[in-house]
C-alpha cells in the first residue's frame, strides 16, 4: 500500500479524506510543506499539499531525495510550485475544479455583508442595540458587476449577479462570446470594466499577466463608490495600493477572502498574537473592509470533491496511466 504524507492538515481535511480513502496509508501532518518539513515525507511515495505550502527548488530536492515521486495538490492553484524546477523530478497533479458554486456564493456573501452592513447589525443586536443608523446599503438590482475571469467560478458568479437583476460586464483574454450572448452580458476591456463597474469581482488565476491586475492605475479608473471582491488569489491585488485607495476614500469597499502575504496567517489561529503585517492589520481595521480566511471553497460538496479527485489522481498515477488528466507541467 502506497504511503502519502499529507501536509497542512486541518480537521476537515482528515474527515473527508478518511471517508474517501481506500487504497493508501495517509500520514497527516499539521505542518506546512517547506524545505524544513519535507523530511516528514521519508518513506512516502507521494505528498499532498495545499495553496500556502512552499514548494520551491529546495523543497523539491528534499522530497526527491526521500523517494517522493508524486505531488498531489488538493486545490486548483499551483503558483506556489517551482514548476520548471520540478519538471522531470516530480509528477504534479491538481484538482482543477471542485465546486465553483462554493466560491461564487462566498463572493456574493462578501458583497451582501459589505453592502447591507450585516456584520455590524449582528454585533449591535448582540448588545441589544437595535438602531439601524449607519446601516444603509444600496439595491444590487440595476447595478453593474464587473467580472474578471469567466471560467467556471466566474460564470457561476455571473449567473448569481444576473439573478439579482444586475448588469454584467466581463473581461477575459479568451472571451466566450456565444456564452455571453446566451446569458446577456458583454465582454469589454479591463479599462472599461474598471471604469463602469459598481462591483468588481476577481475570478481569474494568478499569472504573470494577472499579478497586480488591481494596482494604482486600475484603482484610479474606478468609481469612488466601487466595491472590490477577491476570492481568487491574493497577489491579484496590490494590497498597499488598495489600502491607500480605501483610506483616501477613492473606492467604496473591499471584500477579501485572500491576501497576497497570507501564508503566515490564514488557516491559523493567531488570536493571541500581534500581527506584524501592518498592511493586513490596517485593512482589517477599516470599517468598509471584510476579510475572511481563504474559506470560499469550504463547503461539504467542495471538500468531498477535493478528496475524491485527489485520491483518483493518485490512483491514476500509481496505475501507470499515461496522459494524466489533471497533470500540471511547466
Amino acid at each position: 500500500m502506497e504511503r502519502i504524507a499529507f501536509f497542512d492538515t486541518k480537521p476537515y481535511d482528515r474527515e473527508y479524506f478518511d471517508k474517501n480513502n481506500k487504497n493508501y496509508r495517509i500520514h497527516y501532518y499539521e505542518d506546512k510543506l517547506t524545505e524544513e518539513t519535507a523530511s516528514l515525507a521519508e518513506g512516502c511515495s507521494a505528498v499532498c499539499a495545499f495553496v500556502n505550502d512552499s514548494i520551491g527548488s529546495r523543497t523539491i530536492d528534499e522530497l526527491v531525495r526521500r523517494g517522493v515521486r508524486l505531488l498531489l495538490m488538493r486545490c486548483a492553484g499551483y503558483n506556489n510550485i517551482d514548476l520548471k524546477y520540478a519538471s522531470g523530478k516530480l509528477t504534479i497533479l491538481r484538482v482543477p475544479a471542485y465546486s465553483p458554486y462554493a466560491v461564487a456564493e462566498h463572493a456574493m456573501a462578501l458583497l451582501l455583508l459589505l453592502n447591507r452592513k450585516i456584520h455590524k447589525s449582528y454585533i449591535r443586536t448582540r448588545d441589544h442595540n437595535f438602531s439601524i443608523n449607519g446601516l444603509t446599503g444600496f439595491d444590487l438590482h440595476g447595478r453593474t458587476a464587473g467580472v474578471v475571469g469567466t471560467g467556471k467560478i466566474g460564470r457561476a458568479f455571473i449567473d448569481i449577479c444576473l439573478g439579482f437583476g444586475m448588469k454584467v460586464l466581463a473581461y477575459d483574454p479568451y472571451p466566450d462570446n456565444r456564452y455571453a450572448e446566451s446569458r446577456g452580458f458583454d465582454y469589454v476591456s479591463k479599462e472599461e470594466l474598471f471604469e463602469k463597474s459598481d462591483i468588481i469581482s476577481l475570478h481569474c488565476p494568478l499569472t504573470k499577466e494577472t499579478r497586480y491586475i488591481i494596482d494604482e492605475e486600475s484603482l484610479a479608473r474606478m468609481k469612488k463608490t466601487a466595491y472590490i471582491i477577491n476570492t481568487s488569489r491574493g497577489p491579484l491585488i496590490d494590497s498597499d495600493a488598495l489600502l491607500r485607495a480605501l483610506r483616501e476614500k477613492r473606492i467604496g469597499a473591499a471584500g477579501l477572502d485572500v491576501y497576497e502575504e497570507e501564508t503566515d496567517f490564514f488557516y491559523e489561529d493567531r488570536s493571541g498574537d500581534i500581527i506584524d503585517d501592518e498592511t493586513l492589520s490596517l485593512l482589517i481595521s477599516l470599517p468598509n473592509v471584510i476579510i475572511t480566511s481563504h474559506q470560499a471553497f469550504l463547503t461539504e460538496e467542495a471538500l468531498s470533491a477535493i478528496a475524491s479527485v485527489t485520491l483518483s489522481n493518485a490512483d491514476a498515477y500509481f496505475a501507470g496511466k499515461e496522459n494524466l488528466e489533471n497533470e500540471v507541467k511547466a
